[in-house]
């Protein structure tokens, strides 16, 4: 009986290991190309999403997208010698995709985070910057989705 037990969970191990699941923005064989066409605003966050668009290269259709990004850090609270505590880190973006001269679509991502402030002045600017990586990818991930949606039509 043991010995049939375990053939069972073999066999279920094998079925549930071999299953293709893939993230949708895993897949790199995307069918199109995003170039970027008016680009304003923060240039790290757009040097960031650019360089995110350039990592996908698709022959059969060539999307246009002009981006104007903004980055605000606001003090959410102060300690009692009234020193930042809290800092609120908001980056928006407004994009439209264009496809042979006609613009398909306008959106606007605003993505914000808070974070503590922290002593070492060093740390606080690194940490600041990882944040701002973080939410830059996240934002030409949804772009990426936002298109890769439009050319499945």
């Amino acid at each position: 009986m043991n010995k049939i037990l375990n053939y069972i969970l073999i066999f279920f191990l094998f079925i549930l290991l071999s299953c293709g699941y893939k993230p949708v923005l895993t897949n790199k064989n995307y069918k199109f190309s995003i170039s970027p066409k008016d680009i304003s605003g923060d240039q790290k966050i757009n040097s960031i999403i650019i360089e995110k668009f350039n990592s996908l290269r698709g022959e059969e259709e060539e999307f246009y997208v002009s981006l104007s990004t903004t980055k605000e850090i606001n003090i959410i609270s102060k300690d009692s010698k009234g020193d930042p505590a809290i800092f609120e880190l908001i980056i928006n973006v407004n994009y439209n995709v264009e496809r042979k001269e006609k613009i398909l679509f306008e959106k606007n991502i605003s993505k914000k985070t808070t974070y503590n402030n922290i002593s070492d002045k060093f740390e606080l600017d690194s940490y600041e910057k990882n944040i701002i990586n973080n939410l830059s990818i996240d934002i030409s991930d949804r772009i990426i989705f936002s298109i890769s949606e439009i050319s499945e039509w």
